[in-house]
């Protein structure tokens, strides 16, 4: 039996997918709240009969704040994948998203040791190795630096890490995946899908930042693969391709076939947008779509090598023009 947190979300969905279509049985945690709408829609992609798809899955309601409620879930569970994480820039909602990533990871580990799991998988981030000095890669190697450059996004998930490492002390099998920016045809409004609708609504403006970018699939597919080999205790980067955020524009551009953003957005207009945005999340209550996080790491150059990935594995990644294209075809077929 797989158990899955996050399976409303865009890896999490993915990976129930993956799991039905090769047969496996699949528990998930929700909230009674969680809107199932991206699952089915990712279902209804992949199978011809999606509700009975969906039928499949074993929900298990419950909290990762209330370990009562996970200790009981993992009930029968051979594996875990974690896939559950607050993903935010906002700083009103920093201190909600430490506790959920740090201390509903902490549960969920301690959950796991006690019920004697047969094998963790956490779905961590780039963003817990830290900021490297400009322009050198960030391994898996690299060690944590407290600095101002890192967001309380990356902080939150280096300490749901270290939860994870703790765990593996304690004696946990469990392997740590470290996706770069995930691209997938998600919640339109929210997460890298965003960056989608954004480009098609007339984005005028780019930047000269890199950053690492890699198809959900991929991070599926090396998840899945990590988890039948003897890696207990490793981590493992997933990012298919760095590449600037002008060039992720353009391509995604031509594939809505809509006018490219021409615009460089120089530092300065940074600082002012999200000055801006700030004063109109104030005034609208909408969430402000550039933050002071997100405009400083849109103009960094960040470097991912997935070297240790390919020597354990031979894993080859979908080129990031495919996925992006695929995505595209997603976006206009759900928005016609």
């Amino acid at each position: 039996m797989n158990f899955v947190t996050g399976a409303t979300g865009l890896v999490g969905s993915h990976l129930v997918v993956k799991l039905l279509s090769e047969g496996a049985e699949v528990k998930a945690l929700r909230r009674p709240q969680s809107d199932l709408s991206l699952v089915k829609r990712v279902l209804a992609r992949s199978f011809e009969d999606p509700k009975t798809a969906f039928e499949k899955i074993t929900w298990v309601e419950g909290e990762l704040s209330d370990y009562g409620s996970l200790e009981a879930a993992l009930a029968g569970v051979d594996f875990v994948y974690h896939c559950a994480a607050t993903v935010s820039f906002r700083p009103a909602e920093q201190k909600d998203m430490q506790y959920t990533n740090i201390q509903g990871t902490a549960n969920l580990v301690n959950a796991a040791l006690y019920c004697g799991i047969k094998k963790f998988c956490h779905v961590s981030s780039v963003a817990a190795l830290g900021r490297a000095e400009a322009g050198k890669p960030v391994s898996e190697k690299s060690a944590w630096k407290a600095s101002g450059n890192n967001s309380a996004y990356a902080v939150s998930k280096y300490g749901a890490e270290r939860e994870v490492w703790r765990g593996i002390a304690e004696g946990l099998e469990a392997v740590i995946v470290n996706p770069s920016i995930v691209l997938g045809a998600g919640n339109w409004d929210d997460g890298s899908a965003a960056l989608f609708k954004t480009v098609a609504d007339g984005l005028k403006f780019y930047t000269k930042g890199i950053n690492g970018f890699v198809d959900v699939k991929d991070v599926v597919d090396a998840m899945l693969l990590l988890m039948t080999l003897e890696n207990a205790g490793e981590r493992f980067i997933v990012s298919a391709a760095d590449i600037s955020y002008e060039a992720l524009f353009k391509q995604i551009a031509a594939g809505l076939n809509v006018d490219a953003p021409s615009i460089y957005a120089r530092p300065w207009m940074g600082a002012l947008a999200w000055r801006f945005y700030f004063v109109k999340q104030l005034l609208t209550g909408k969430k402000a779509l550039v933050t002071l996080e997100t405009a400083r790491s849109a103009k960094n150059k960040h470097f991912y090598p997935v070297t240790k990935l390919k020597q354990a594995t031979g894993f080859q990644f979908r080129p990031v023009e495919d996925t992006i294209a695929e995505i595209c075809a997603y976006y206009l077929a759900e928005n016609a």
